[in-house]
């Protein structure tokens, strides 16, 4: 039983390490992030290598404890959980799905929308109508923004916001 669980936990490391060679272009750190693992194998050089890689993974499952997931939740183990990237990803998603509406909506100043988004972006309710204003002020640097799609747009309101002088506070604060 308890070799069918090794060849299982390598098979499944092997297909993963698999699977995750094709984003590794996009992201130059293709190790195994944080945990246990990591920490451990912190001093062995060149951990790009697939040795000191398969000694973090492996310590990193043997170790369940101490694993990648308790890492990143509780931002231990040399693990984050600062929640930037996925309230980022959630306005991103959002700005996709609904960049029409979105777009009338900072031209005029208010909109359901618009306060969707003012709030996914981490705006609190009470500082909106500054946000509002924002982004009429600036609706076509803000739509025309790169390459003129709802990514860019989200990106370009990232920036604007931080160079707002009410806004940009609250940004640090986060």
């Amino acid at each position: 039983m308890m070799r069918k669980l090794v060849v299982l936990q390598l098979s499944i490391a092997f297909v993963c390490v698999q699977a995750a060679s094709a984003p590794a272009a996009m992201n130059p750190d293709t190790g195994p992030g944080c945990g246990l693992g990591k920490l451990a194998w912190a001093e062995f050089k060149q951990q790009k290598n697939i040795a000191p890689q398969i000694l973090m993974g492996i310590t990193n499952q043997f170790f369940p404890p101490f694993n990648q997931a308790f890492g990143i939740s509780s931002g231990t183990s040399g693990c984050t959980n600062d929640k930037k990237y996925w309230s980022e990803e959630r306005a991103t998603v959002f700005a996709q799905l609904s960049f029409d509406n979105l777009s009338q909506e900072m031209a005029q100043g208010q909109g359901e929308h618009l306060a969707s988004l003012a709030t996914l972006m981490g705006v609190p309710a009470e500082h909106q109508a500054e946000f509002f204003a924002m982004t009429q002020e600036r609706y076509l640097a803000l739509i025309q923004a790169g390459d003129g799609s709802p990514a860019a747009m989200v990106k370009a309101l990232h920036e604007a916001i931080t160079h707002h002088p009410v806004l940009a506070k609250l940004a640090t604060s986060r």
